[in-house]
């Protein structure tokens, strides 16, 4: 385990609901399905500290894993930043890298193509550097689809047409599988239909 000891200051719920969404902190970087003790992750808030209410902060790690804490309980890891003359010294779990989750679109979909891109991805990081972890192969059909989202209806049927809006213009189904989807939305695919501008010219 890669860790860093900083110097760091634990804030005070006071001190956290003067903190911006841009303000580095460290929080605990326990989790449900990791326990690591003493440890810390850099963090941001998910929105300002003044917006918190109950004394209750949630942060985002950098690992994209959200914490909720009580800032002045003296039984929970606390909140702190780093500052060359604060009282602590806390170890910060360091980054191993990223995993990415792409949607790649190989045309023939040919080994020999796909041989080659994990070739290439292991000479620019380096030979066992890059591992495949997950790799899901499917072929798609050569259909080109627009792909919307549109707001969930609330109360009786045949009211207003739902709002809509286009999140991408994709071959079926290669990005729908990777897009977030808004709460309260849902994901609508249709087959893609050129917009014609049938307007004069001279």
């Amino acid at each position: 385990m890669n860790t860093e000891k900083i110097a760091a200051r634990r804030l005070s719920l006071e001190e956290v609901t003067k903190l911006d969404v841009k303000d580095k902190l460290f929080v605990s970087a326990d989790t449900a399905e990791l326990k690591l003790p003493g440890c810390y992750v850099p963090a941001f808030l998910t929105k300002p500290g003044e917006n918190f209410e109950g004394g209750s902060i949630t942060a985002r790690t950098i690992f994209q894993e959200e914490v909720s804490c009580l800032p002045d309980d003296e039984n929970e890891a606390g909140i702190y930043v780093a500052d060359e003359n604060g009282s602590a010294t806390i170890e910060v779990l360091q980054s191993a890298g990223v995993v990415l989750d792409l949607a790649l679109f190989v045309p023939s979909g040919d080994k020999g193509a796909l041989s080659a891109l994990y070739a290439a991805a292991r000479q620019a990081f380096g030979a066992d550097v890059v591992q495949i972890w997950r790799q899901g192969l499917k072929e798609v059909p050569d259909v080109k689809v627009d792909i919307f989202e549109e707001q969930v209806p609330r109360g009786r049927k045949g009211g207003d047409t739902p709002k809509r809006d286009r999140r991408a213009i994709d071959t079926y189904p290669t990005r729908a599988d990777f897009i977030e989807f808004t709460a309260g939305w849902k994901p609508v695919i249709e087959i893609h239909r050129p917009v014609v501008d049938d307007t004069p010219t001279i």
